[in-house]
């Protein structure tokens, strides 16, 4: 397992990965909310009203920054994260 803290421009967040075969699971923590790799459940995250962003394709902390959303809840869109943003322009609005 490998915890980060994830510079930002304004702030920072914490990043988890964890092993678990081929691909890691990873997901980015930021004050309102978090970007989340395709292992875990975008239907979950919004029945229980979380600020949650989809990005799919990843690796590493660096590739969650860099991707598209791809998925989002709407308390992610009350924030102003949309669909296509990159992972880093989400968290900055979940800060």
């Amino acid at each position: 397992m490998e915890i980060e803290k994830i510079s930002l421009e304004r702030g920072s967040a914490i990043g988890l990965r964890i092993f678990l075969g081929e691909a890691p699971l990873i997901l980015i923590k930021a004050e309102k909310g978090y970007l989340m790799c395709g292992y875990l459940n975008i239907g979950v995250a919004e029945k229980l009203g979380d600020a949650a962003a989809v990005v799919r394709g990843v690796n590493t902390f660096a590739d969650m920054l860099e991707k598209p959303v791809e998925e989002l809840t709407s308390a992610a869109e009350a924030l102003g994260v949309k669909r296509g943003m990159k992972g880093r322009e989400a968290l900055e609005r979940m800060l």
